[in-house]
Formats: C-alpha cells, sequence, structure tokens
C-alpha cells in the first residue's frame, strides 16, 4: 500500500473535500484525486462518496480511516521526536581515539559541558577500524589519510620530539649529529621490533634498546635518564618546561603529523556529529598554539 496516498485519503477524511486537502497538502487538486483513485483500485473497494457537497466515507473508507489515522499520528509524533532530539542534542556519539591521546579528553569534557544530554562511548585502539562495521560515528587519526570511502575533516599538524633528561645528557654530552645518536640508548616508538626516524630528511635507524608501542612508557624511560626518544608534543612538553627533559636536535625536525576526525562518506552526518565535528575545530583554533593537544 501506498504510504502518501494513504496520508492523503486520511487527509481528505479530516477535511472533507478533496480541494480542502490538496490545499491542505499544498499539492494539486488533479494529482490528489488521481491518487485516491489508484488507491481505491489497488484495494479494490471504495473509500470515498464523492459529490457536489464534498466527501463523505465509505464503509470501507471507515474502516481504512480508522486504522490509517492512527497509524499516521504515530509515525508523525516519531518524526516530531526524532527532529526534538537533533535539535536538543540528546543522544549517543560513538568514537575512537589513539591510546595515550590525553588532551582530547578535554576537548570531550568540554563538548559534553556545552551538550550535556549526548552520551559519549569511547573505543580507544591503534587499529585502523572500519568505522561501519565497529559501529563508530567519527574516528580520531593522526597521520596521512587515503581511505577513499571516509571525509576527513582536518584539525591541526605537529611534529613529535626528540628528548632526553638532563641526566643522560651529563653523562654522554649533546648530541651534535643524526649519526652521533648511534653512540645513545634509544627507545622507538614500534609494532615490531624494528623502528626508524626521519630527522631533518635524513633516515636514521636507531639501536634502539626498547621498542614499544606506548608513548607514555617511553616517555617514562627517557624521564629516568635510560635513553633518548621522540615523543608527542603534549607528551613532552610539561617535563621540557620543568627541565626534565631537554630537546635534542632541533634543527633536524621530525615529520610532521596531522590529526583528524573521520566519517564515513556515504552516511549523512547527524546534528550530534555535526556539532561534534564544528566543536572540535572550535576549540582547537581557539586553543591555537598554547593549545595542550600541541604542547
Amino acid at each position: 500500500m501506498d504510504f502518501n496516498a494513504v496520508r492523503m485519503f486520511v487527509n481528505v477524511a479530516q477535511t472533507g473535500s478533496l480541494s480542502a486537502a490538496a490545499e491542505r497538502l499544498d499539492i494539486p487538486l488533479p494529482t490528489l484525486s488521481r491518487r485516491i483513485r489508484e488507491l481505491e483500485q489497488q484495494l479494490k473497494v471504495q473509500l470515498l462518496e464523492r459529490s457536489v457537497r464534498g466527501t463523505k466515507l465509505t464503509d470501507s473508507g471507515m474502516r481504512l480511516y480508522e486504522h490509517a489515522s492512527r497509524g499516521i499520528e504515530a509515525l508523525v509524533e516519531g518524526e516530531q521526536a526524532v527532529i526534538s532530539d537533533q535539535a536538543l542534542l540528546k543522544g549517543r556519539l560513538r568514537l575512537s581515539l589513539p591510546p595515550s591521546f590525553d588532551p582530547w579528553w578535554d576537548v570531550l569534557s568540554a563538548f559534553q559541558c556545552r551538550y550535556p544530554q549526548v552520551q559519549v562511548s569511547v573505543h580507544t585502539t591503534e587499529r585502523r577500524i572500519d568505522l561501519i562495521e565497529d559501529g563508530v560515528d567519527v574516528a580520531l587519526r593522526v597521520g596521512m589519510i587515503t581511505h577513499e570511502t571516509l571525509i576527513a575533516r582536518h584539525l591541526l599538524s605537529y611534529r613529535h620530539l626528540l628528548v632526553a633528561s638532563p641526566t643522560l645528557i651529563e653523562r654522554l654530552g649533546v648530541p651534535t649529529s643524526v649519526e652521533a645518536l648511534h653512540d645513545y640508548p634509544c627507545g622507538v616508538w614500534s609494532r615490531s621490533n624494528h623502528g626508524a626516524w626521519q630527522l631533518g630528511g635524513i633516515d636514521f635507524k636507531p639501536d634502539a634498546i626498547l621498542s614499544t608501542n606506548d608513548y607514555a612508557h617511553l616517555r617514562c624511560r627517557a624521564l629516568s635518564g635510560d635513553l633518548v626518544t621522540e615523543l608527542p608534543p603534549f607528551l613532552a612538553a610539561p617535563a621540557i618546561r620543568e627541565g626534565r627533559l631537554l630537546v635534542l636536535l632541533p634543527d633536524f625536525p621530525l615529520p610532521e603529523q596531522q590529526i583528524n576526525l573521520l566519517y564515513p562518506s556515504h552516511r549523512h552526518p547527524s546534528a550530534i556529529v555535526r556539532a561534534y565535528l564544528d566543536f572540535a575545530q572550535e576549540y582547537v583554533e581557539y586553543l591555537g598554539k598554547t593549545s595542550s593537544i600541541v604542547q
């Protein structure tokens, strides 16, 4: 049964005439009349008795109206509830974040302060998840984006820092070249047993005494004076300000990193997702270079 035709029939029954229903629905009278005839042909019953005074429901028409009007009212109420929830930003937001990305907790806290009726579910993983399969609305990713089925909202760019503790530097001296790092104990971020750094365009493979996919572990060992390592600026900045870590080889910077928010290209973003994307961008832009996200 054609829902639109049933909706037109219900409006005719409520207004008492085809012309009044056509005016209410803002459609041409011939179109409305044709759709009602098609509905009668489909059901093989007469629904309306037409006269110069208007229309009157037949017994079959009355039975259809009793059932259809309740269904349409329920659908309208459901539609209004969805629109209301979206306007009030009430619902669930499902996010994916990389591990040890502590500054983003401040972003999420501020977002929920502005939109207190949004429930946030966060899945933390370094795995490149499938947003549709894993049921994620928006994923935060660090690095270049090449996935054609995702839309990327670029937030900011930054560089990791090569650091060591003053204790280690007092013992071994300040490295003056990339090659000099072969004389230093190094720790690398890696999913395997091998890692490499690109310092000022120079590819360097340190003789790593530690490889791990946990930057917090690398920071702990660097603070202990055990090794030289590279850290995201938000993890290194407090210790640098306090003098517990030193930046090494600043003339040989590590590659630029990008932070993007990703969401599926073939899914219409909800009002909650759009609000989150806009809020995150505004938050990062507002804090600018003083943000703890990058410093």
